[in-house]
Formats: C-alpha cells, structure tokens, sequence
C-alpha cells in the first residue's frame, strides 16, 4: 500500500480558499498537490488531489486518509479495484458532471 506523509495543509493562496498539501511518498520524494474534491463515507474520508508541477495535468489522484494506532494521519492510496471504482466515479460526478440549464428551464 503507498502511503504519503501529510507535511502540511490548508495554506491559502490569493484570495481563494485553495488547499495546497506538501506529501512525501515512500521514496522520501515530496510533492505538491492542490486539494479539489474531498468525500466522507461512515469513517472514511476521500481526497481528490490535482498534482502541481510544470506539466499543468488534469488528472487527479485518489487518497484516503488513514489514522494509525497513535493518531497520525496519512494519505493512502485506494488499492481495492471496487472501492477505488465506487469513489472514484463519485469524483468524476462531482467534477465533471454537467447541468444542462436549457433543460431545466423547459420544467
């Protein structure tokens, strides 16, 4: 299971409510991601997280947070096939579903 250390979050940019994460992965290679969709089902919590480099990608990752036995959080990748396909057409939806607006208003 890769597993990404949180450094720190929630740092504001411009006047935006941004959230910029600073993970170190297993490799101790740290990486910036933008946080652009969280999801919580029962006790898990869901994170879509944009990768910031040069290369400006529009995929995004999937991690979940996980807290262990002395209380500290990681970001963990989603290994099992079905719960990653579950949260992450739940992502898609939220970020990519569109509202056809001429259709709403014909109701």
């Amino acid at each position: 299971m890769a597993e990404e250390e949180i450094l720190q979050n929630g740092e504001e940019e411009d006047a935006e409510d941004v959230e910029i994460y600073t993970l170190v992965d297993e490799n101790g290679v740290e990486c910036q991601f933008e946080c652009i969709a969280r999801y919580d089902e029962g006790d898990n919590a869901y994170f879509a997280m944009l990768p910031i480099d040069e290369n400006e990608s529009d995929e995004y990752v999937i991690l979940k947070l996980e807290t262990d036995e002395n209380g500290e959080q990681s970001l963990v990748s989603v290994d099992d096939d079905a719960e990653f396909d579950k949260i992450s057409d739940i992502f898609d939806d939220m970020l990519f579903s569109e509202v056809d607006y001429d259709e709403e208003e014909d109701k």
